[in-house]
């Protein structure tokens, strides 16, 4: 396999972050883990420490508050670059994702063309479990928006669940990505896929955390659905994402 740094954001994670980071080993016994906590006041950073400690495949990255998913996947993203990994993998703390289907989708990347590979739900064999009808209802119609005012191919632009070809982020930083919430993965998508990038998606079983509270609310969603009809907008006038300068 190539060589794979998953990236674990989290804030108040502590009653999932041991079973998640188990799972992800156990799926991918070669790739390194990092852990990137927000400040957690819940004791998650001490747990991680602890889990850092036990395995020297895992490692904690420390922020003293809470600064956003953007932030820290992109912090997660340049460790990954500066130390040479191949790949790089978003991965939700909560258990949502499904750490089994992280070997399907690293031969994916290895194997093929592809610069990103996306654990979708609304492509054929995806699916939600535990979701109502109105949260699955906004879910469809907002990556449905999102895919034709950007005029992308890509069917699940909002999903977390991700991996990519280091090649393929580098340049991509601060000053390029303006999306530091839930829209971040949308933004991150587009740019791959508007730089010529392939992208290409996995079936997966997306599963409700049973654990904790959801970081999801009424502004990330307004935030997105704003931020994508403003891209969509720009770009029919000439002016679109900011392009990464390596390929």
């Amino acid at each position: 396999m190539m060589r794979t740094l998953v990236v674990v954001p989290t804030y108040n994670e502590a009653e999932s972050i041991r079973s998640i980071i188990a799972r992800i080993r156990a799926a991918v016994p070669s790739a390194d883990v990092l852990i990137v906590d927000d400040g957690s006041p819940d004791g998650t950073g001490g747990i991680a420490d602890a889990l850092a400690s036990a395995d020297t495949h895992v490692s904690v990255l420390h922020r003293a508050r809470k600064e956003g998913l953007g932030a820290a996947y992109l912090q997660g993203f340049a460790r990954a670059i500066d130390q040479g990994y191949a790949a790089v993998v978003e991965i939700d703390a909560d258990g949502s994702h499904d750490p089994a289907e992280l070997p399907a989708m690293l031969t994916l990347l290895e194997s093929g063309p592809a610069d990103l590979v996306i654990g979708s739900r609304w492509v054929d064999g995806g699916s939600v479990v535990n979701w109502p009808g109105p949260r699955r209802a906004i879910s469809r119609s907002g990556n449905r928006y999102a895919r034709w005012m950007l005029r992308s191919r890509i069917h699940d632009l909002t999903a977390g669940y991700r991996a990519y070809r280091t090649s393929a982020l580098r340049g991509l930083d601060r000053a390029v990505v303006s999306s530091q919430g839930y829209c971040f993965q949308v933004e991150l998508a587009w740019r791959v896929e508007a730089a010529g990038g392939v992208v290409l998606e996995h079936p997966i079983a997306f599963v409700e955390r049973e654990t904790g509270r959801s970081k999801m609310h009424a502004g990330i969603v307004t935030e997105a659905l704003a931020r994508v009809t403003w891209w969509g907008v720009s770009a029919r006038l000439g002016r679109g994402p900011v392009r990464s300068t390596a390929r």
